[in-house]
């Protein structure tokens, strides 16, 4: 890959472009940059490169016949047409995902702009793309070539060691990278995770996993909804020896449902209830509750494993609704609540897009049921605001819906 930038700062860029990874691998051959300085193009005898705009304004604006020499010079020394980027706070935002696409290039030829900007008939001309690295506004576009030229560089072969390199990192697969650790194992009191000293990859390569989404889910929520869009689950847990599903048909099902459902309750809405609304929430309430809901259609289901209750959902035939979803916390991170979403969904043939509710603050379910081909509708179910009169609410937050798509 050959990239040429065009700069009125070209000892700037050769500087952080003669360093490190990108630097070893130029040196070796396997890259080629050429660093222009575009006053080298100019045909004023006092090497001016910049003019006063029309119209008036602030600033001066680099003028098209240096720049355009420039481009034309580029042209003639690789005898074709680079692929121009322009480095603008108005370009479209720079991304891992676009990395990846310009590394496919021969050739790439980046302008960087200074002052109030470059004359707009220029970049009409020989432009096909404007990047910007962010919502701000630097001096010039020399710093933000440099991070593109170096995203785009790394992920040419054999300037990583290993290509497992750069796939591991943040953005490469939508997620944000896990935590690190080296020597010494123990540093002020901070162990290292002591899955990372068992040697077992497998589990390593989960912990990472768990790690990278949950850290993408806290810090990035925009990264972590698509990507939960776009990886979808393909394979569910399998149902295990002594674990199975039964249908509540007696009164003591139905005891054991509201006790789940006061554990439940309590869990879910601890951080956004108040006490008051918690010490509700008992087993003879829910078994009101859910002895009235039976007679509206409801059916409800209990997760066994091993003859012990610890888990249960509920379908409505009447609505196509489903609720009541919990698994208790001992029974957690073994996949009973995706199984039994499924089972739940599977319980409705009759409504093909099923719905249910789920409150807005816990992100972790969300994202569940979105890899599940569940998808938020817009719709919110209900409002708890804790300015409200007889509210039970703690902090503001929502009931949303969410609706299967598949």
């Amino acid at each position: 890959m050959r990239i040429d930038i065009a700069t009125l700062f070209p000892e700037m860029c050769e500087t952080v472009l003669s360093e490190s990874i990108i630097g070893r691998a130029r040196r070796a051959g396997k890259l080629e940059i050429h660093c222009h300085n575009i006053r080298d193009y100019t045909k004023d005898k006092h090497r001016r490169v910049d003019d006063t705009p029309y119209g008036g304004g602030k600033g001066m604006l680099m003028q098209t016949e240096p720049i355009y020499n420039c481009y034309q010079a580029v042209c003639e020394m690789i005898g074709e047409k680079p692929h121009v980027i322009y480095m603008s706070p108005k370009g479209t935002p720079f991304s891992q995902k676009r990395a990846g696409e310009l590394k496919a290039l021969a050739n790439i030829f980046i302008l960087c702009g200074h002052y109030e900007g470059v004359d707009q008939r220029v970049l009409d001309e020989i432009v096909d793309e404007e990047i910007s690295i962010g919502d701000y506004v630097l001096t010039g576009g020399e710093l933000a070539s440099l991070v593109v030229a170096d995203s785009v560089l790394r992920l040419q072969p054999g300037v990583l060691a290993e290509e497992k390199g750069y796939q591991d990192e943040s953005y490469w697969d939508g997620l944000l990278e896990y935590p690190q650790f080296t020597r010494p194992e123990v540093w002020e009191s901070r162990a290292v995770p002591p899955v990372l000293l068992t040697g077992d990859h497998k589990k390593i390569d989960e912990w990472r996993g768990a790690q990278s989404r949950e850290r993408t889910r806290e810090r990035r929520p925009d990264l972590y909804d698509a990507w939960c869009e776009s990886h979808p689950l393909t394979e569910l847990p399998k149902w295990k020896r002594g674990e199975n599903v039964r249908l509540v048909k007696n009164d003591e099902q139905l005891a054991l449902c509201a006790a789940l459902m006061a554990e439940g309750r309590r869990t879910v809405c601890a951080p956004v209830c108040d006490e008051k609304y918690l010490d509700k929430m008992t087993p003879d309430f829910w078994l009101s509750n859910l002895t009235d809901e039976k007679k509206n259609g409801w059916a409800f289901y209990l997760h066994y494993t091993k003859d012990a209750a610890d888990g249960m959902v509920g379908v409505c035939h009447k609505t196509g609704e489903i609720g009541h979803l919990f698994v208790t916390e001992a029974a957690r991170g073994k996949g009973y609540g995706a199984k039994m979403l499924d089972f739940a969904r599977k319980k409705l043939p009759e409504h093909d897009h099923p719905t249910m509710g789920v409150i807005n603050t816990n992100t972790r379910a969300i994202a569940l049921y979105k890899r599940m081909g569940w998808r938020l509708t817009g719709t919110v179910l209900h409002r708890y605001d804790p300015a409200e009169e007889g509210t039970f609410a703690a902090v503001y937050c929502e009931e949303l819906e969410m609706q299967y798509r598949g």
